[in-house]
């Protein structure tokens, strides 16, 4: 059985306390490293955390359309988090006049923080879609809005899909961040690879599907698929990956 607390903390919000924890770690040792530990990265961080906050709260409005029920009980979205966390920061930064991209300095500390918060979700929310699948998992009938866990049906593990992705992203942005120079792309790489992870991994969430037999996550994320696409070609265009790519530069 899942357990509710711990340390008197409910478990979800114990380990999305935990990934900010790690995730602050990891941006000031890069903060750092880049020697850009300053007043200013902290007012960045104090941003994307209220914004963060503030994004969670937000994101069920378009489910219930009740501001109140929105803010005090409603869902927690990953998504919406993040889009909070990044308006937050491009307002703390404009309030105090910083123009320094700070993007590729929260990279690799978001998907580890997000590894790390996601195990609070795997815990205590359904699982996924039904899957005939050696890996499915049976979890406890007490997990709230999961017929499939009452029914004792095999779900797809979604939750664990995306710890393995985010700590593969943190692994392979943490490689990166010293071989891509040019300002914002280590950021861009790594929202680019979340949006279609996210895409993808929605076909085995337990998600409601609203049109099309997608979800709102998806639909959300459609019009983000096109602007990731024209960012990276012009990235490409300009040779910003060329070092990853190992394409030869002209002399």
């Amino acid at each position: 059985m899942v357990p509710n607390l711990i340390f008197g903390i409910p478990t979800h919000g114990f380990f999305v306390a935990l990934g900010v924890a790690v995730a602050t770690a990891v941006f000031v040792l890069e903060c750092r490293r880049r020697g850009a530990l300053g007043e200013e990265s902290l007012v960045a961080v104090t941003g994307a955390l209220v914004g963060g906050a503030i994004g969670m709260r937000l994101s069920s409005i378009a489910e219930t359309l009740d501001p109140y029920e929105s803010w005090m009980f409603g869902a927690r979205s990953v998504l919406g988090g993040l889009l909070g966390a990044y308006v937050g920061v491009l307002i703390a930064k404009r309030i105090i006049g910083y123009r320094e991209r700070t993007g590729d300095l929260f990279a690799p500390a978001v998907a580890l923080g997000m590894a790390v918060g996601r195990v609070g979700c795997h815990l205590t929310e359904a699982p996924g879609r039904p899957t005939g699948l050696p890996w499915g998992v049976h979890a406890p009938t007490t997990l709230p809005s999961c017929p499939g866990c009452v029914s004792g049906v095999a779900m797809h593990p979604s939750f664990l899909y995306e710890i393995a992705f985010q700590l593969a992203a943190f692994g392979l942005l943490w490689w990166l961040r010293t071989r891509i120079s040019a300002p914002g792309e280590l950021f861009t790489l790594y929202v680019s690879a979340y949006a279609v992870f996210r895409f993808l991994v929605e076909f085995t969430r337990a998600n409601e599907t609203v049109w099309l037999d997608l979800t709102r996550p998806q639909w959300f994320l459609l019009p983000g698929l096109v602007l990731v696409v024209v960012r990276l070609r012009i990235g490409h265009r300009r040779g910003h990956y060329d070092v990853v790519l190992r394409r030869k530069v002209a002399a």
